[in-house]
């Protein structure tokens, strides 16, 4: 059933699932936020990011920032991804505020490297969280598809200028060090959230032209229990022999990360010669992605 974008949908908002992704995910950003990164200045990026840099400065209340800060966000949102996105999203800003005004939690280390490891992948953990369950953490990637649809840029390419002015107003107002271990701390949140919000079977396209692709296809259904699509091609056009061309097949399939070295090794020593290449995808649906039975 297709939900009106207009309409709330209280089922997903009240979904226990939802509640509980949203909770944790609100602890973890808490900690990270209070535990290692605004008692040793350090920034994340986005609209958090922002909000560290303006309490360091203005002494503002952080909670009060978050939500100053966000809310604008929330109309953008609302037109672009509906009332019930914009609803979720309002709920975790609000919990992040009221979180990080009455928590307290104490500095966990002032070792700068640690810091930005653990504070970086705490928080990305966090926002990855609130990701799956339906919100976002933080409105600045709000406002990165507002303007891409405006200016034509991509959301990386936007994120990516607005995150470089804070760096360099964070290596301005609190010194180079600082600036650089937060670009680390941001870099470690970013990974983290990926992780998170995608998963941690990351889909990977493995192509594999062989004269042996019949023996290689049994491999990879058989054994791996994997889906293939054959595409129909030529191979030759070399430099020395370029009027010699075969008819050949392409076999495409679409295996985790932790299956790909096996499955490479098995190809390799059913045929040395195998020309093989790999594309990193961000997603993959349907078909038999799953393995069917043990290997």
């Amino acid at each position: 059933m297709i939900t009106d974008q207009n309409s709330i949908n209280w089922k997903k908002i009240f979904c226990f699932k939802n509640i509980i992704l949203n909770l944790v995910g609100v602890a973890l950003i808490t900690l990270a936020l209070k535990g290692f990164m605004i008692p040793n200045k350090f920034l994340d990026g986005g609209i958090i990011g922002i909000s560290i840099l303006v309490h360091e400065i203005t002494k503002w209340p952080f909670g009060v920032l978050v939500l100053m800060f966000n809310i604008p966000f929330l109309f953008i949102g609302n037109r672009m991804l509906g009332k019930t996105f914009a609803l979720q999203s309002l709920l975790t800003f609000l919990l992040i505020a009221v979180s990080m005004t009455f928590l307290d939690v104490d500095a966990v280390t002032s070792d700068p490297l640690l810091i930005a490891l653990f504070g970086g992948c705490l928080i990305g953990v966090g926002m990855g969280l609130c990701i799956r369950s339906g919100s976002t953490a933080d409105g600045v990637e709000i406002l990165a598809l507002l303007t891409t649809q405006k200016i034509g840029l991509n959301v990386s390419e936007v994120i990516f200028a607005l995150n470089t002015l804070l760096f360099l107003a964070a290596a301005w107002s609190f010194g180079i060090s600082t600036a650089l271990y937060s670009i680390v701390t941001y870099f470690s949140a970013v990974k983290s959230l990926d992780y998170i919000s995608h998963g941690l079977e990351q889909y990977t396209s493995l192509h594999i032209i062989s004269s042996k692709s019949d023996l290689i296809k049994s491999l990879i259904v058989q054994k791996y229990g994997k889906g293939i699509t054959i595409i129909k091609g030529e191979r030759g056009y070399l430099p020395d022999k370029f009027d010699v061309k075969l008819d050949c097949d392409i076999i495409v399939t679409v295996v985790t990360r932790l299956e790909l070295l096996r499955i490479k090794e098995e190809i390799r020593k059913l045929d040395p010669k195998a020309f093989m290449f790999i594309q990193y995808i961000k997603e993959a649906s349907g078909g038999i992605l799953r393995n069917m039975n043990k290997h």
